[in-house]
């Protein structure tokens, strides 16, 4: 049985691995500041004696006794990465180095849960590993783009200096249930406004795309690159090649939740990217690992989620 450590792990994706985690015979410890996770997504676990959470900041040294660490403590969506910038940035960047930290000295694999953010606002299209991005340093969304960016250096360089066994995984949007209704993604937005019948916002005219994967499909791809070979490290993409523009996944949402919500538009915020989608042929090598759940059904299954909550 490993003993695995998973940082955010009371978070929308944290809570669905530790659910993994322990479903594949793993003991877990889940830690978490609860800034942006929330027990209730942990509630459920709580009463497994395979299972323990501690309320802690990784910003601060954390010292246990594991044989994998699952890094995925940060807050993700704009709404909540920008009330803090420097708190963000802390977190992506010490967090990681304590987190490295304790890999190394308890022998430990690492993975990183880092984010199709890297890439900025793309001039390449689709995204591949190799593409090296298109960041603003000094924007808006810097705290938490270039955080992730720094990680990943610092991840590449424990694994040069210490040799440690580390993995990076470049997540794509992800939707599924245990979302924050106040998050400000634009899956969550979209269901909360259709379903309270408010008018669904569209930032810029809706020709924005994005590629939306279902969260099972997710936590499989990250499982499945911790448990991979050694000598493989990433990053690779993790994410749902499918691509829809803004205004087609309003569209679809409104006609899934048969609203009667109409569509409006807002001005685009800043270095909000006009593109994202990934290449997961690396993925599909070297995990076997591809996402099989449609948008129509993830949806369907968030918004049941969704009428649960609201």
């Amino acid at each position: 049985m490993n003993r695995v450590l998973v940082t955010g792990g009371a978070g929308f994706l944290g809570s669905h691995l530790c659910e993994k985690l322990l479903k594949e015979g793993n003991d877990v410890i889940c830690v978490d500041n609860l800034f942006t996770g929330s027990k209730d997504n942990i509630r459920h676990l709580m009463t497994n004696p395979y299972f323990e959470f501690i309320r802690h900041d990784i910003t601060e040294p954390l010292y246990v006794e594991v044989d994998e660490i699952y890094n995925l403590a940060c807050p993700a969506s704009p709404v909540y990465y920008q009330y803090d910038p420097i708190k963000t940035a802390k977190t992506s960047v010490i967090g990681a180095m304590n987190m490295l930290g304790l890999a190394r000295r308890v022998h430990a694999r690492i993975l990183q849960a880092s984010t199709s953010e890297v890439y900025g606002d793309p001039e390449v299209h689709p995204q591949p590993e190799c593409y090296r991005g298109c960041v603003n340093p000094i924007g808006i969304r810097s705290c938490y783009d270039e955080g992730k960016r720094m990680a990943e250096t610092l991840f590449f360089d424990y694994h040069r200096q210490y040799n440690l066994n580390i993995k990076v995984m470049r997540i794509f949007n992800t939707y599924g249930p245990r979302m924050h209704p106040n998050d400000g993604r634009v899956v969550s937005n979209f269901i909360v406004q259709a379903l309270t019948g408010k008018d669904v916002t569209i930032y810029g005219d809706g020709s924005q795309t994005r590629s939306f994967c279902y969260v099972e499909d997710l936590i499989e791809g990250m499982y499945r690159l911790m448990n991979s070979e050694e000598g493989f490290t990433g990053p690779v993409n993790i994410g749902n090649p499918s691509e829809f523009t803004m205004l087609e996944l309003a569209e679809k949402i409104i006609k899934l939740t048969k609203s009667k919500s109409k569509i409006t538009f807002k001005e685009l915020p800043q270095d909000d990217p006009m593109q994202r989608k990934p290449v997961i042929e690396l993925a599909k090598r070297e995990l076997g690992w591809e996402p099989h759940i449609a948008l129509e059904e993830g949806l369907r299954k968030t918004i049941e989620y969704f009428k649960e909550v609201l």
